[in-house]
């Protein structure tokens, strides 16, 4: 019984020793395993810029620049329907880790963009997000991320949550873009951007 079990358990010892791959990063993984809970997704948390005021640039689509994936998730227990699906629960529970009190959960509310890109030239990369909320109209604002010289698939994350999201409602229309050498290189968008 012990050897069979002991057996059982060695492929899963051999497969936690595995280092995660972080892409993206030029850090081990193993450091941004110890940096905090972003890791447990596998993923650095990247350092999101907000800027005061969104520049327009001149659009010059080019087909080194790709989005691949865009996955959305809006943590507002007031939408949620009731599921049987471990995967959606899974993501809910994921979201609120770590968050103890009432406060805590209040200040995770909001919207969740994880954005998939990659590119095959070599060279900084900006993505930014832009973004309305429902009680500002119009208006919009803007969230940016820089990478110095990025390879392969990268994921970017962009986080609504908190005060601006209590505040300002919820995101009712994006886009985000890939800036090189100040032109706007790759492009997505939600339907409702106009």
């Amino acid at each position: 019984m012990r050897r069979s079990l002991a057996v059982a358990t060695l492929p899963l010892v051999f497969l936690s020793l595995r280092p995660a791959v972080v892409r993206g990063s030029s850090e081990p993984s193993w450091v941004a395993w110890l940096a905090g809970p972003s890791a447990t997704t596998g993923v650095p948390e990247t350092p999101q810029t907000r800027l005061e005021k969104a520049d327009v640039l001149p659009l010059a689509l080019d087909d080194r620049y790709q989005f691949r994936k865009v996955e959305q998730f809006v943590n507002e227990p007031k939408f949620f329907k009731p599921t049987a699906d471990a995967l959606v629960a899974y993501e809910r529970q994921r979201v609120n880790y770590g968050a103890v009190t009432s406060l805590d959960h209040l200040e995770l509310r909001g919207h969740y963009f994880g954005f998939y890109w990659r590119t095959r030239l070599r060279g900084p990369v900006r993505v930014r997000f832009e973004y309305r909320q429902a009680n500002l109209g119009s208006y919009v604002q803007a969230k940016e991320v820089a990478y110095n010289d990025p390879r392969g698939t990268v994921e970017t994350r962009f986080q609504v949550i908190g005060d601006d999201y209590a505040q300002d409602g919820r995101v009712i229309a994006w886009r985000a873009l890939l800036i090189a050498d100040g032109r706007i290189v790759g492009l997505t968008q939600s339907y409702l951007w106009d």
